[in-house]
């Protein structure tokens, strides 16, 4: 067998092992994730010819360890205790039942979908908005009996708004550059894939909508235990670190917690320990899907789709086709978009130039199916902490993402139709 596919096949193998069987049981809780996965990355080390056992374990050890995947885990670690110290504390309720005093029942899906792209369009990065809104999301959903995974989804989708056309967004700093285009022009032609995609969301959510009513009874609203969520907010969207953020938010509900009762000191230090603990599968993942992925790169898995996916281009569709596949492919792979255009940056470049394509709209291709297929992705770090911080499965969220769908069609049809002209 080629080397190449040899090396991609871990990834066959936990598709296999998780997807296909649970859809074979009809439920998706059927096979933990975390066996999908240590199985495939069993596979992974076993499979790394040329190697001592030794340098395989090592590979999958700086995967699983890289720089990048230790900041996300301290995020994932401080998102836990946050959510769970608010929780206890009353601060998801307080700010649940501020939300439905405010906005009629079947305006909160698309209230949350507005504030998700907000946000996220202002802090650039779909993590922070995650934490934020996904407690509230699963807390309206809980109040008002709507779908949990769908709540959640709504947050999810709208985080990926921002991810995409916001000028301090990593996939936008890194597709502009690796392109050489202004981040003003790639936000022009972002915004005629997206803006129409967005706008068909939102009436989509509002139809939705209206199979939700709010409580007959809503509780009086303890406005300073919504405190820490409008803190954490007002402090995203000015561009706080996100781990700052959510060290900040942790900080004020172990305050107030103190000053109103709700536990006292040893109370707050087990909430935020049983936040933590309850992050520890998500945290388990990552780390296998870090090393799984590193060894497929490694081993040419990745290196072997460029190679394929550049052969056989005909014309300015193909080549931005293959550019569409290939920042998808390699985002399946990574797991990671900023990764996989850094990754296929200089290659779509190289492609660009070859067949005479307008380098914002090469941008523009890059970070919009790039965020496509990373928020569909139920082992990519999106879906893995939404689904934590709400207990539910990555898997149970994916029907619901109405907007990563929207966007990869729309720039499918946008490379087809080539649209918009002007940069066609």
């Amino acid at each position: 067998m080629n080397k190449g596919l040899i090396a991609l096949s871990p990834l066959l193998v936990f598709v296999t092992l998780y997807l296909v069987t649970s859809i074979v049981a009809g439920d998706f809780y059927k096979v933990p994730i975390t066996v999908a996965f240590m199985a495939s990355s069993v596979y992974a080390v076993i499979i790394s010819r040329g190697r001592t056992l030794r340098q395989r374990i090592d590979i999958f050890s700086r995967g699983a360890g890289s720089e990048q995947m230790m900041l996300m885990l301290w995020i994932f670690i401080l998102a836990g205790a946050f959510a769970n110290s608010a929780k206890v504390m009353g601060s998801i309720d307080a700010t649940v039942n501020l939300m439905l005093t405010v906005l009629p029942g079947n305006m909160l899906l698309a209230g949350l979908f507005l504030a998700s792209c907000f946000i996220s369009l202002s802090i650039g990065t779909s993590f922070g908005t995650i934490v934020a809104l996904a407690p509230i999301a699963s807390g309206l959903a809980h109040s008002t009996g709507a779908s949990v995974p769908m709540m959640v989804a709504v947050v999810v989708g709208g985080s990926f708004f921002g991810d995409n056309l916001s000028f301090i967004s990593d996939t936008t700093i890194v597709s502009t550059s690796t392109q050489e285009c202004k981040m003003s022009d790639k936000f022009k032609v972002n915004s005629f894939l997206v803006m129409p995609a967005a706008f068909l969301i939102l009436i989509i959510y509002i139809l939705l909508g209206n199979n939700i009513s709010s409580p007959q009874s809503i509780p009086d609203v303890e406005y300073t235990k919504v405190i820490p969520y409008i803190v954490v907010l007002i402090t995203a969207v000015c561009g706080l670190n996100v781990m700052a953020v959510l060290a900040l938010g942790i900080s004020l509900t172990g305050l107030i917690g103190l000053l109103d009762n709700s536990f006292d000191t040893y109370g707050w230090f087990k909430t935020i320990g049983d936040g933590i603990t309850g992050m520890g599968e998500l945290i388990i993942i990552t780390m296998l899907a870090g090393g799984m992925l590193e060894l497929i790169k490694v081993n040419g898995g990745i290196d072997y789709i460029i190679k394929n996916m550049t052969r056989r281009i005909s014309g300015k569709r193909g080549a931005e086709l293959s550019i569409a596949a290939l920042v998808s492919i390699v985002t399946m792979c990574t797991a990671n978009n900023t990764v996989a255009i850094i990754t296929v940056g200089g290659i779509a470049r190289r492609i660009s130039q070859r067949f005479g394509l307008d380098n914002r709209k090469c941008a523009s291709i890059l970070d919009t199916m790039s965020c496509f297929t990373q928020g569909l992705l139920p082992y990519g770090a999106h879906l893995l902490l939404a689904a934590g911080i709400a207990s539910t499965s990555p898997m149970s969220l994916i029907p619901y993402l109405y907007y990563p769908f929207c966007t990869g069609a729309a720039a499918v049809l946008a490379i087809i139709f080539r649209y918009p002209k002007r940069y066609s």
